[in-house]
């Protein structure tokens, strides 16, 4: 395993398939109302229906203009998706397999990691996969983690059933930790940050024009090219469905597929061209889990 303090990983070139210098990933967290139905904990809650008439905005509308823009496009893109919302929407899995699109999992209720035990956290998993089983004969082959945070025993349940993870971002391009391979998002790449909208209330915020999201994207893009990594684009079936938000990603791919050298891929693709490449070893790190400050620096015999 690589010494991650002596190391200096910038200086080590990832290596991208023949003729290719860098990559690029269209993905699609399908929540729909998933994150909503988690977060109902009342009968108060449960009676109030303007989030979710947004979030059903998604599986009804968005979802297929989000299909078509590939299409347009001939690209091929990775579906996150919650176990509740292929239950709910038993024409999705199926359509995305259709258009030749890769699927994986999303937890069951886009369940948050700190409010779920270890057990629950595999049973979501062992009833997501079946869910996928069931309704289209496939057994995904990555994760992506709801609100992107993973535990060791999560490591330990992808490696367990050899399922790469899409949640954690320590490079911008892709590497190994806890022997899973690791495809990393960026925060600044999600629409969610920009464009979540649900309402008033502390937990809302008033949406972003596209135009300057738009071009810190491109300059992000134009740079990971440029130093061969990957972008790794993430967005929400009820968020940029909407109509304007299609031609802003309009714009972003007609910028990523003019550029020579880029892999369109999906995530699928990347993960096994990492664990079959030499960059698996160069790029293998270990798991760091943070100790308690007081613990650490003052809790010890002296």
């Amino acid at each position: 395993m690589s010494d991650i303090t002596m190391t200096p990983f910038s200086r080590i070139p990832y290596e991208w398939p023949s003729s290719k210098t860098s990559a690029f990933c269209f993905t699609v967290d399908v929540d729909a109302e998933s994150p909503l139905l988690w977060n109902m904990k009342s009968e108060t809650s449960s009676r109030v229906i303007g989030q979710m008439e947004q979030r059903l905005f998604g599986p009804r509308v968005g979802i297929w203009r989000i299909l078509d823009l590939l299409d347009r496009f001939g690209i091929k893109g990775s579906f996150f998706v919650p176990g509740v919302v292929a239950e709910n929407h038993p024409d999705l899995l199926p359509a995305f397999v259709e258009r030749g699109h890769e699927i994986g999992l999303h937890g069951y209720f886009h369940e948050i990691v700190s409010q779920v035990s270890d057990e629950e956290f595999t049973g979501a998993l062992e009833a997501s996969l079946e869910v996928f089983r069931t309704q289209v004969g496939i057994v995904p082959k990555g994760f992506r983690s709801p609100a992107w945070e993973m535990t060791p025993h999560m490591l330990g349940e992808l490696k367990r059933r050899g399922l790469y993870d899409s949640s954690l971002s320590g490079f911008d391009h892709p590497y190994t930790i806890g022997d899973v391979t690791e495809v990393p998002v960026q925060w600044a790449i999600d629409d969610a940050v920009y464009f979540k909208f649900v309402g008033g209330g502390a937990d809302s915020w008033p949406p972003s024009a596209t135009g300057p999201i738009l071009d810190s994207w491109i300059d992000e893009w134009s740079m990971l090219h440029k130093e061969g990594g990957l972008l790794m684009l993430t967005i929400h079936d009820w968020i940029s469905g909407r109509a304007h938000r299609i031609l802003m990603l309009e714009r972003l791919l007609q910028r990523v597929t003019a550029q020579q050298g880029v892999w369109i891929a999906t995530v699928g693709e990347v993960a096994a061209h990492h664990a079959a490449s030499a960059n698996a070893e160069r790029y293998t790190v270990p798991v760091r889990v943070p100790e308690l400050i007081a613990e650490a620096r003052f809790g010890r015999e002296r």
